[in-house]
């Protein structure tokens, strides 16, 4: 069996919201892995990085049928979930990714 890729992602996650903190203290993230698709039935996994002081969140999805897919979206929180999202191999998401998005988005 595979490894879950939603380890990695978390890891990555943690990494980059700690070189934000430390270059952007303004930012200061919120991270959070969620069960409501799952627990609905929709075999996938979810990420959101909101900044509470814009409202801005970045949702990441991982979603079973899509196996090395990472499925990203830019909301805001009130919104909660857009229609569209963005995909890349998640293979090519790094750290460096993660904090330029925070630090672009958020900032």
């Amino acid at each position: 069996m595979s490894e879950d890729p939603l380890k990695p992602l978390s890891d990555m996650a943690s990494d980059a919201h700690a070189r934000i903190q430390a270059a952007h203290q303004h930012i200061n993230p919120v991270v959070e892995v969620r069960r409501g698709m799952r627990d609905a039935g929709i075999p996938a996994d979810v990420m959101t990085l909101d900044c509470l002081r814009t409202r801005r969140r970045i949702t990441l999805i991982l979603h079973d049928e899509q196996p090395g897919v990472l499925l990203y979206q830019f909301v805001t929180i009130e919104d909660e979930v857009g229609t569209e999202f963005e995909q890349m191999p998640l293979a090519e998401l790094t750290t460096e990714t993660l904090f330029d998005w925070m630090r672009d988005y958020f900032g």
